[in-house]
């Protein structure tokens, strides 16, 4: 649209422009104002000024204007220096490589500031850790303390052993020992090993660990203040604890409190009780050489015990001989007196202060080994002491079992005098359910360490039957090799003559040396066609023989480890594995007669229900019953020995008595067994002879077992298992 301008219009005259009016249509008149006017009204999201940046909200709010000014100008007055500082590659003005190499100023800038950082975190670090008023729970450490079955004190160990000695009562050599092997810089250096902690973080960094070579005072700071964790964080501070100890007391006071507060195994902490536990003689006793000997179990008992393995006895050796020579190197011994050390010497087999010869030893050392297996608790960390350990032992069970085998063991003294000398009577119960309720592990446990209860050393003989009669009431019998298997039941019948050659389904059984295999009964009596009921009844033994060849040897085998038999004691597949050429512990062979009593559900045997460590409950890894054998298996074979010990007992119980047992007798007469069950508890006794001083070859019993109408073992059964009601 084009505007027309009059003719008469001068410059500097005003137009005034009119806009005419809109029409609506309705013919209502509307000017533009009036129209715009609502919409203006109706604009709900007007454009406002931009809102503040957070960091300008900040600046105002804390009043850090000022402060950044001040910054600014510090900036603006460094900045030229800080980039002539700056590389710049390729540097000009040079030549060949150093064209790429930082100038000194720079190498100088880097080295002050990363100095300086150092410094300034390690002043941080130091003023910041401060040594705690208490020590960790070594210093209050308790003994392991352990209850019967029905929660009354049982024994309180003293493997916890720890007596302070004064510096001035540990002599020189015994001090130097320690020091050559450990720390020889002690007396100089700052309390801390800088080479060691930047070892220690390389490794960290490499391999995920923190060893490295730490000095007497941070090692005496992580036993009584700190932790055993492996980290960084621990290392950090064990290095700023010792460089505070090492300003606040004297190095004589560090090393008398580390002599006194370190571990050397066998339950001790402090070098006179390790050289009681391993010299038998007070620390003021020992010579350089069984110092040497004593400071290499500062690396770790369990890797320098000698007594524990022929590996841990070579690198005692090697470190011993190692330590005697540093003595020589840092000018503590001479190389005369170095030279006279030449025989390592041996230390005590075990620790004189913790046995007591009482039978409750065996006990505790039955239950301290599976609450460390059970628990997962670490032999330093159970040394450590503060557990409450409450077995699965009845105290009326367990002193009526040590009453009756102490009372065989008399009578045998005096009746056989020569051969009880060499006797061993190994005995154990253990309910349905696995808890082992009574052992009897050996006459002095000082004088024979190991536990008879659980030594696994001469052969089951015929007690070991009932699994075999159990796997053939599992699994049937095949008589042609490709056949399928036929039931068998209590009222199968076999051959229960004496002597009767074993066969296969290609015909009899040669042995290696190319005669026939046969088995034999007790008293070489025959009885014709038996049932196999009768014959367990009876302790007729041909008939398992074949049984267990017509079953097969290795499913014989796994019903025998499923019932609770360790694998590692199952004997060689041969014909004589029926007849107990297996060598279990009185304790496993109880628990396979209790699978029994649980109506074929076994549990392994356990000494330990609950652990608590200064009143915390422990978690603690219980066994589960699962299914060995079936339920009318079990009742089969249960009811068998009923049988048997009725036949062979016929008045030592009620008629009511729930009691079932058997004898068990060896072809060479090596052993003599009695296993039977009262109620919901099985008791297995073993007697036999083994000069310890010679071999571990079993020997005859030569009537020390006594005879079949008047048997030890069941004569140590019955007492323990009084009243049979």
């Amino acid at each position: 649209m084009q505007l027309a301008v009059p003719s008469s219009f001068k410059a500097d005259e005003t137009v005034q422009l009119r806009v005419p009016q809109q029409v609506d249509s309705s013919n209502r008149i509307r000017d533009h104002d009036a129209v715009d006017q609502p919409n203006r009204r109706r604009n709900r999201n007007p454009r406002k000024a931009p809102r503040p940046s957070l960091p300008s909200r900040l600046t105002a709010a804390l009043h850090l204007a000022p402060l950044l000014s001040v910054l600014a100008a510090l900036v603006a007055r460094l900045t030229p220096y800080v980039r002539r500082m700056r590389p710049q590659y390729p540097r000009p003005g040079r030549t060949g490589l150093r064209r790429w190499l930082p100038s000194w100023r720079q190498w100088l800038g880097a080295s002050l500031a990363g100095v300086s950082l150092s410094a300034l975190f390690l002043t941080v670090a130091y003023a910041a850790t401060d040594i705690p008023d208490n020590l960790n729970s070594y210093a209050t450490q308790q003994d392991n303390v352990y209850f019967w079955a029905d929660g009354t004190p049982m024994s309180r160990t003293g493997w916890v052993q720890r007596q302070a000695m004064p510096l001035e009562g540990i002599p020189e050599d015994v001090r130097w020992a320690v020091l050559a092997a450990e720390n020889a810089s002690f007396y100089s250096d700052p309390g801390i090993s800088f080479k060691g902690i930047t070892r220690a973080l390389f490794r960290t960094l490499g391999q995920g660990d923190t060893q490295g070579g730490s000095t007497i005072t941070q090692q005496y700071v992580k036993n009584v203040y700190l932790n055993q964790d492996q980290t960084l964080s621990r290392k950090l501070t064990e290095a700023m604890m010792a460089l505070k100890l090492d300003n606040r007391m004297s190095k004589d006071q560090i090393l008398e409190s580390y002599l006194n507060t370190s571990w050397f195994g066998r339950g001790t902490y402090g070098i006179q009780r390790a050289a009681q536990a391993y010299y038998g003689k007070d620390v003021s006793d020992l010579d350089a050489g069984e110092a040497a000997f004593l400071a290499a179990l500062l690396k770790g008992a369990g890797l320098y015990d000698p007594t524990l393995s022929s590996a841990n006895r070579a690198r005692a050796v090697e470190r011993w001989s190692w330590t005697l020579d540093r003595m020589v190197d840092i000018g503590k011994l001479s190389k005369a007196e170095r030279a006279t050390y030449k025989k390592f010497p041996e230390p005590l087999k075990r620790n004189p202060l913790y046995d007591t010869g009482e039978q409750s030893d065996y006990l505790v050392e039955l239950a301290s080994q599976y609450a460390k297996k059970a628990a997962k608790i670490s032999d330093k960390e159970f040394d450590l002491g503060g557990y409450q350990i409450y077995t699965t032992f009845d105290k009326k069970r367990q002193d009526q079992l040590t009453d009756a085998v102490t009372k065989a063991r008399k009578e045998a003294l005096k009746d056989h005098p020569k051969t009880a000398k060499t006797a061993h009577y190994g005995a154990a119960s253990v309910a349905a359910d696995g808890r082992i309720v009574a052992v009897y592990g050996g006459p002095d446990h000082r004088k024979q360490g190991y536990n008879e209860s659980n030594a696994t050393t001469v052969p089951a003989g015929t007690a070991f039957t009932p699994f075999v009669y159990a796997a053939g009431l599992e699994h049937g019998v095949r008589k042609t090799r490709d056949g399928a298997a036929t039931p068998v039941t209590g009222e199968s019948l076999y051959n229960g003559d004496d002597d009767v050659p074993v066969t296969t389904p290609e015909g009899p059984y040669w042995d290696r040396s190319g005669r026939k295999v046969a088995a034999g009964n007790d008293g070489d009596r025959s009885y014709g066609q038996i049932s196999l009921h009768r014959a367990m009844a009876l302790s007729v033994n041909t008939p398992f023989m074949q049984l267990g060849m017509d079953t097969g040897l290795d499913k014989v085998r796994a019903t025998a480890v499923a019932s609770g038999l360790l694998p590692s004691s199952i004997g060689a597949r041969v014909p004589a594995l029926s007849m107990g050429s297996s060598t279990p512990s009185a304790i496993r062979m109880a628990g396979g007669y209790s699978t029994f009593a649980a109506a074929g559900k076994h549990t392994e045997p356990y000494s330990v229900r609950r652990i608590t460590h200064n009143g915390t409950k422990v978690p603690l890894d219980l066994p589960n019953p699962r299914r060995a054998v079936g339920a009318d298996v079990a009742e089969e074979v249960t009811a068998s020995l009923t049988d048997a010990f009725r036949a062979a007992h016929p008045d030592d119980a009620s008629a009511t008595a729930q009691v079932a047992g058997k004898t068990g007798t060896t072809q060479k007469d090596t052993a003599a067994w009695y296993v039977g069950t009262h109620k919901s508890v099985s008791t297995a006794v073993v007697v036999y002879r083994i000069d310890l001083a010679k071999s571990l070859e079993p020997l005859p019993l030569k009537g020390i077992a006594g005879t079949a109408d008047d048997s030890v073992p069941y004569g140590i059964w019955s007492g323990a298992m009084s009243p049979l009601g």
